[in-house]
């Protein structure tokens, strides 16, 4: 019963478009559409009901992994339909289950809104390659669509550590192996230590998590590989500031000389609910590490990086605040959204009222309930 009634439930996670399912005790199925959280119009979920649904889709590896800690994350295929990345996880000592819909189809650079370069900067033969922003903010799919491009136009090897493993690569015209951390290897570092004696041209790192990680993506980088990851932090002035500060201060000057010549891009995204109809639009922020930012890199000026980015747009640079203001200005993200995203919502919302020429009513009744948080009198 418990299979039929996830059935179900994953069938209107795909038809609805939702991004996330959410079970837990005490309320219905809710899926995340659109960025939001909408309950589905069915039974309220008991312990019963949450336990037996972790039981049907959940490995017996996993299971006793819950057992022991708590929680575990998995990937799993709903049949030709979707996969499903999985954290099942003990709240006031129930199961509560959160899937996240992974889509079939891989977009091409295009769909996904990256800047041209990206496609020249995925034919480098080497470098580090950096996808950063908040959980949930689409990283995944942006590298998997790297990837894939690479897979389709290039003759590489290809290995990926993930956890889990998100995207299925076919091989095409190049050879994709995929390690799944837990499963075919027992750790990032581990996977890392290993990778470079299985001739990759190309390395994925799901995520550049801790100093082990971090120092044997920098190694693979600095060995003649395209290493691709992800960190989680916001704006490509912020990641670097992140990596370096993640080692000891004594190693940390060797740390900015290896970033500033292995670095070649940063890109920095938010995803944001449309004004208007279902769906989501990326906001990035792009740099690609030019001689002059190598140089405020390797000498601890990253504050003058934003700056930099300003006037690299012909390289297809670009700030996130600028993103997100001319999402704004062609009316596809709602000011609320916008003041939300921004780095500098303030210097947004004056922007906003010049352009509206004043604050408008709709603008007074947004700012309600944000206004104190940015600073601005409401």
């Amino acid at each position: 019963m418990a299979t039929v009634h996830i059935d179900r439930l994953l069938d209107a996670c795909i038809k609805m478009g939702g991004s996330d399912l959410h079970l837990t005790v005490g309320r219905p199925p809710t899926l995340r559409v659109g960025g939001r959280l909408r309950s589905l119009e069915t039974k309220v979920l008991e312990p019963e009901d949450t336990a037996a649904i972790m039981k049907s889709i959940t490995p017996e590896k996993k299971q006793e992994e819950f057992q022991e800690v708590g929680g575990a994350d998995f990937g799993f295929a709903f049949g030709d339909k979707a996969r499903f990345r999985t954290s099942i996880f003990r709240q006031r000592s129930n199961v509560a289950i959160v899937l996240r819909l992974i889509p079939s189809e891989l977009m091409s650079f295009d769909k996904i809104g990256l800047p041209k370069i990206c496609s020249a900067l995925c034919r480098r033969p080497r470098g580090l390659f950096l996808v950063t922003g908040p959980t949930g903010s689409g990283k995944t799919t942006t590298l998997a669509s790297m990837i894939n491009y690479i897979n389709e136009n290039l003759d590489r090897h290809i290995v990926t550590v993930e956890q889990p493993i998100e995207y299925y690569h076919p091989h095409k015209k190049s050879i994709v192996n995929q390690r799944e951390v837990g499963v075919d290897v027992p750790s990032f570092s581990e996977a890392l230590r290993r990778v470079l004696r299985q001739d990759p041209d190309v390395v994925l790192v799901g995520e550049l998590r801790d100093l082990e990680t971090m120092e044997a993506a920098l190694r693979a980088a600095e060995t003649g590989h395209l290493v691709f990851s992800t960190v989680h932090t916001t704006g490509c002035q912020g990641t670097i500031t992140r990596i370096v500060d993640t080692f000891p201060v004594a190693q940390q000057e060797q740390i900015r000389v290896q970033m500033s010549t292995n670095l070649i891009a940063v890109l920095s995204q938010a995803l944001c609910p449309l004004k208007v109809g279902k769906g989501r639009v990326a906001a990035f922020e792009f740099m690609v590490v030019t001689p002059a930012i190598a140089n405020l890199i390797r000498e601890n000026k990253t504050y003058r990086i934003e700056s930099s980015i300003q006037t690299g747009k012909n390289l297809g640079m670009q700030l996130l605040d600028d993103h997100l203001w001319e999402l704004y200005d062609k009316d596809k993200i709602s000011l609320e959204e916008l003041l939300d995203k921004a780095r500098q919502p303030s210097a947004m919302l004056e922007k906003a009222e010049k352009k509206q020429g004043g604050r408008t009513e709709e603008m007074k009744r947004e700012l309600e309930n944000i206004g104190p948080i940015i600073g601005a009198a409401t």
